[in-house]
């Protein structure tokens, strides 16, 4: 049994300080934000507010409003890892081959309506490229760990272009699912998607624990 999850790095041990604690809360909030609005729709007010902390103390905390959109992404990014787990423990999916697991998971009717819970490639691929160049940076790793995912679900004799195109696949269909809406129409994409991705390369095969 195995199952695959996007890159996540679980909490350390070690006590928090406050100034530790209150940078979190505003990373955390900010990851939600900026799946929910978009980069442009980030405003580092409202972020604060929504934190429930002044204006005032965010340069306390970062050197600029991208410094925050970077760590909001690297967040964004271990958060939809951890989401993902999750969907496949409760949907029961943890027998399933690898890749099975990620298609299921990954285009769950539940992801229509979760956007500032889910995948930040999904949420804000059209936007990347018109970043700065650290947050296009961070950007490209996301769109890396997405294809790096999608490859540790295939197996070992997989075309080396398959993880790419699944990625693919899988993020713009939950964008197009979403134009679409949270209703029959965007639920029939995401269907429709899973039986087409899952027909070409699923596979009964397993990865080796590691």
């Amino acid at each position: 049994m195995m199952v695959i999850i996007f890159s996540y790095i679980a909490p350390m041990d070690t006590p928090l300080t406050r100034k530790e604690l209150t940078h979190e809360r505003i990373v955390e909030t900010a990851a939600r934000a900026i799946r929910r609005t978009g980069f442009q729709g980030l405003g580092v007010a409202d972020i604060m507010k929504e934190a429930g902390l002044t204006h005032g103390g965010f340069y306390a905390h970062f050197a600029s409003r991208d410094a925050l959109l970077c760590e909001a992404l690297e967040r964004a990014g271990q958060d939809a890892g951890a989401g993902l787990a999750r969907r496949i423990a409760s949907q029961q999916l943890v027998d399933a081959s690898p890749l099975r697991q990620l298609v299921e998971a990954y285009l769950a009717e539940g992801n229509l309506a979760a956007t500032e819970h889910g995948c930040p490639v999904a949420a804000l691929a059209s936007e990347m490229p018109r970043q700065a160049p650290e947050v296009r940076e961070v950007a490209a790793r996301r769109v890396r760990g997405l294809m790096a995912t999608v490859a540790r679900a295939l197996p070992a004799e997989a075309d080396t272009d398959s993880a790419a195109v699944i990625a693919a696949q899988l993020a713009g269909a939950l964008q197009l699912a979403r134009s679409l809406g949270d209703n029959a129409e965007g639920r029939a994409l995401l269907a429709a998607t899973r039986r087409a991705l899952l027909q070409q390369h699923d596979t009964v095969s397993t990865l080796p624990s590691h």
